[in-house]
């Protein structure tokens, strides 16, 4: 029985509900199955597999934003049958779209699917300094600090923050991670950002990737 409930755990990941997703972690942790089970051969592999759809151009914003919804709240109820001191959260980051860039419907849909991966992801929305956003990673405990930007009249402030963080002698307990549409890897090269992500899903890769690097 448990399989049966795991393959339909990922297809309601993928087929976007978050009603389904719900019932189905309530009834897999009543069968038995191990929260963690539940989640890593259940809910993940639908997930993992919206991602590439999304990354393949085979899956849109819309139905992302469904499935990024259905995981956060399958997640929800898994996490709260976890004993404490086995939470699954992968790491912690802080996003924000750059001072002078208004743009963030990227940022939303990359804060949806990192939700939905198990990342702690405080958004800090747009238009936002990089002292404000070096300030609320330092109160968060972020692992990682991502920013985007859709304008290349701003890519300018990923570099000076990198830059802001070397100052300030922190550049070394954050892994840096940018992206928005003028944002290239030879940008991220050039400024020591840490990782670029083309899109969403790319960004979920590149951040457990550079998460397991520590």
């Amino acid at each position: 029985m448990s399989d049966k409930t795991l393959a339909e755990a990922a297809q309601a990941i993928t087929n976007g509900d978050a009603e389904k997703a719900v019932d189905l972690a309530k009834r897999g942790l009543d069968e038995g199955i191990e929260p963690l089970k539940l989640l890593d051969q259940g809910f993940v592999p639908g997930i993992n597999e919206v991602g590439d759809l999304f990354s393949k151009g085979k899956l849109f914003i819309p139905m992302l934003i469904k499935s990024a919804t259905a995981m956060e709240k399958a997640t929800e109820i898994i996490n709260a049958a976890i004993p404490k001191g086995e939470e699954v959260a992968q790491g912690r980051v802080v996003l924000g779209t750059v001072q002078g860039d208004v743009h963030d419907i990227g940022k939303t849909i990359v804060v949806a699917l990192f939700k939905a991966n198990g990342f702690e992801v405080l958004d800090l929305g747009r238009d936002v300094p990089n002292d404000k956003i070096i300030e609320e990673a330092e109160k968060f405990g972020a692992d990682v600090i991502g920013t985007s930007t859709l304008l290349t009249t701003t890519m300018v402030l990923q570099k000076e923050l990198e830059e802001e963080l070397k100052r300030a002698g922190i550049r070394d307990k954050y892994k840096t991670i940018i992206g928005g549409a003028p944002v290239t890897q030879r940008w991220a090269d050039r400024i020591g950002a840490d990782a670029y992500a083309h899109d969403a899903s790319d960004g979920v890769k590149k951040l457990k990737a550079l998460l397991k690097k520590g």
